[in-house]
C-alpha cells in the first residue's frame, strides 16, 4: 500500500455519497507497500478502506480480485469483502483511475512472528487454497519466472550494479531457474503476495488475509514457497527461523497436505518467489518517484534468501 494520488476531504466524501456507508468522519492516508494509493477512512457507519489502482493493475482484472474477495469471505475465509456502491457495482472510476472500497477488519500485522502466529497462517492458506477452488474466476500471472527475469534484462546489468554491484548476479541464476521451473503441480487461485504487512492477527489468529490483486490462477505449492520466504527470515535475508518454517509448512498440512512431488519442488519454487521479489523491488528502485509517500525497498534482501535456498535445497523445508 501507499499513497500515489492526493485526495482531500471533499473528494472523499463526494465519492462516499455512492455508497451506503455513513458520512466520512476522518481520513489518512496508509503508506507501506508500493502499487497503489490507499487510505483509511472512517464514517459514521464504520471503517473502511480505500484503494485506488495505480500500477501492475489492469482494470479489466478487477471483477475478478473483487469478485474473489466476496467468494472467499463468503467460504468463512478471513478476507475482507468489497463495499459494493449503491447501483451494485464493486469500483468506480476517479478521474480515470479505478478505487474500491473494501471492509475493514480487525488485527494488527505481525512484525515479529512467532511460531503459533506461522502456523496459523499455514491453516488461513490452505483454507483459502480449497475454498478458492471451485471461484469461477480465472486469471494468468503476470508474474512467472519468465516474466520476472524480462523484468530484470530490462532494468539492465548497470542499473542493477548501480543498485548493488553484486544484483547483476540475478541474471544467470534466474536463467536457470526459468529453464527448470516444476510444472503441472495441483493448482488453486493463489494470494502470491503473503508477506507479514498482508497479514491481519489477534494474538495467534489470523483475522484478515489481505491485498489480493497480485492474486492468479496458480501453483499452491508456490503460494506456500512465497509465504515460507516471506515469514521465515530477518528483514535482511541473512537468517531463516527453521522452526517458523516447520510450523507454518504444518499449519498448511492441517487443512491441505503436499504431495511428494510437491514437497520435491519446494526449494525451486522459493527461489522462483525469490527471483520475482528481486525484479519488482529493482524495478520499484528504479521507478518510483522521488515524492510518493512510499519507502524503496532493497532486492538484495530476497537475493539474499535466494543464495540460501539454493544452498540448503529440501533441508530449507526440513
Amino acid at each position: 500500500m501507499a499513497v500515489y494520488t492526493h485526495l482531500g476531504a471533499e473528494d472523499l466524501a463526494q465519492l462516499l455519497a455512492h455508497y451506503d456507508v455513513g458520512r466520512l468522519l476522518s481520513f489518512k492516508g496508509i503508506a507501506e507497500g508500493v502499487s497503489n494509493s490507499n487510505w483509511l477512512l472512517e464514517t459514521t457507519q464504520g471503517r473502511f478502506i480505500l484503494t485506488m489502482y495505480e500500477r501492475r493493475i489492469e482494470t479489466d482484472d478487477l471483477p475478478f480480485f473483487l469478485g474473489l474477495l466476496d467468494h472467499l469471505s463468503a467460504a468463512n475465509c478471513p478476507v475482507p469483502r468489497t463495499i459494493h456502491d449503491c447501483d451494485g457495482a464493486a469500483y468506480r472510476m476517479v478521474d480515470g483511475k479505478a478505487v474500491a472500497l473494501i471492509e475493514f477488519l480487525p488485527g494488527l500485522s505481525p512484525s515479529t512472528p512467532t511460531e503459533a502466529q506461522a502456523r496459523s497462517v499455514g491453516a488461513a492458506l490452505g483454507q483459502m487454497h480449497r475454498a478458492a477452488q471451485d471461484y469461477p474466476g480465472t486469471r494468468n500471472s503476470t508474474l512467472e519466472p519468465q516474466d520476472t527475469l524480462e523484468i530484470l534484462d530490462q532494468c539492465g546489468t548497470d542499473a542493477l550494479a548501480g543498485i548493488d554491484p553484486a544484483l547483476p548476479d540475478i541474471l544467470p541464476i534466474g536463467a536457470r531457474i526459468v529453464a527448470d521451473w516444476p510444472e503441472h503441480l495441483p493448482g488453486s487461485i493463489i494470494h502470491s503476495d503473503l508477506f507479514p504487512d498482508n497479514v491481519l492477527m489477534l494474538g495467534d489468529e489470523v483475522t484478515g488475509m489481505i491485498d489480493f490483486y497480485f492474486a492468479a490462477t496458480g501453483a499452491m505449492a508456490y503460494d506456500l514457497a512465497v509465504t515460507h520466504a516471506a515469514w521465515c527470515f530477518d528483514d535482511t535475508g541473512e537468517a531463516c527461523d527453521p522452526a517458523l518454517g516447520a510450523a507454518l509448512i504444518a499449519g498448511y498440512e492441517s487443512l491441505r497436505p503436499l504431495s511428494d512431488e510437491e514437497r520435491a519442488a519446494l526449494p525451486l519454487l522459493a527461489q522462483g518467489a525469490c527471483l520475482r521479489f528481486i525484479a519488482s523491488r529493482a524495478q520499484d528502485w528504479l521507478e518510483t518517484p522521488e515524492d510518493a509517500l512510499v519507502r524503496r525497498k532493497d532486492p538484495m534482501d530476497f537475493m539474499r534468501r535466494l543464495e540460501f535456498y539454493r544452498a540448503n535445497g529440501q533441508s530449507a523445508f526440513a
